[in-house]
């Protein structure tokens, strides 16, 4: 699933009981996802998947009371829609990427990478620099 799709996903999309999830192309989502589709497209999920839905319900959306799937829980305005930036940031900020993968629901942590880690020459230093390596040199 692609990130814009599964940041416009509704919770009227997601049908536990037929383990699947309908990829809905909507122009007026909140959050300006785009789902880059025509028509809307079914897909089968796992019941690995179904539990983590009803988990993630329970466990953390709670009392929220917002239509979207991918909603700011800990930060920003709790309950708005996910944005593609809030997705970069958690990126950006150190959140291990397979973390990212898993709340984007991507089956492997190689296409959260893909589509967010573009990592720049000053990204690299200051990773080596947090672990040790690439240290400033004296007197510069």
């Amino acid at each position: 699933m692609r990130i814009g799709q599964a940041l416009g996903l509704r919770h009227a999309d997601f049908v536990s009981r037929a383990k699947e999830v309908t990829i809905v192309p909507r122009a007026d989502n909140a959050n300006g996802a785009r789902a880059k589709l025509r028509s809307s497209a079914r897909l089968p999920v796992t019941a690995g998947l179904v539990r983590c839905y009803s988990d993630y319900m329970h466990a953390e959306y709670g009392e929220l009371d917002s239509d979207y799937v991918f909603v700011n829980l800990w930060c920003g305005q709790r309950g708005s829609p996910m944005t593609y930036a809030a997705v970069h940031d958690l990126v950006r900020s150190g959140v291990a990427i397979e973390v990212v993968a898993r709340l984007l629901t991507h089956r492997s942590s190689t296409t959260t990478s893909q589509t967010y880690v573009h990592l720049d020459v000053a990204d690299v230093r200051a990773a080596l620099r947090r672990c040790g390596w690439d240290q400033p040199e004296v007197g510069s």
